[in-house]
């Protein structure tokens, strides 16, 4: 497990065990939000041992399951709730941290005041390139 700050109080990872709770609770971390889909890979048949193994470490758990690059604006809504909703920090994750970035980055930037550069450079620091998502970003900032 890699985790990646983009900003306080929110970071994201690549696969997560429920072994690897234990360690996500010990950095503190308050919330955790699964990008991942049922059965999309053997490690990963369904969301329940992480969800139980969350419950017992007292963390918040939300589900938001994406197929890679398919975010619709009923996902991106969900994410942005539950980046407003849930007790921070905040750990999202999916396979690789892809989908957990790109639904960070389309939520933030439905603000008003949104700095695109700013989310590209985080996501850059990160280890993912969200330049050829720079226009969807944009476009949803002046809506």
């Amino acid at each position: 497990m890699h985790i990646q700050e983009l900003e306080t109080g929110f970071s994201i990872a690549d696969a997560v065990t429920p072994a690897d709770l234990d360690e996500v609770a010990r950095r503190g971390f308050r919330s955790v939000i699964c990008n991942r889909r049922p059965g999309e890979a053997d490690d990963h048949p369904d969301d329940r041992a992480l969800s139980k193994r969350a419950a017992e470490l007292g963390l918040e758990w939300r589900c938001i399951p994406v197929t890679p690059g398919e975010y619709g604006e009923a996902d991106i809504e969900a994410f942005g709730e539950a980046l407003e909703s849930l007790p921070l920090p905040i750990l999202a994750f999916c396979k690789t941290g892809k989908r957990a970035i790109h639904l960070w980055a389309h939520a933030r930037s439905q603000g008003e005041s949104c700095d695109i550069p700013a989310l590209l450079s985080a996501a850059s620091a990160a280890g993912h390139d969200l330049e050829e998502r720079r226009s969807l970003l944009e476009a949803a900032r002046k809506r």
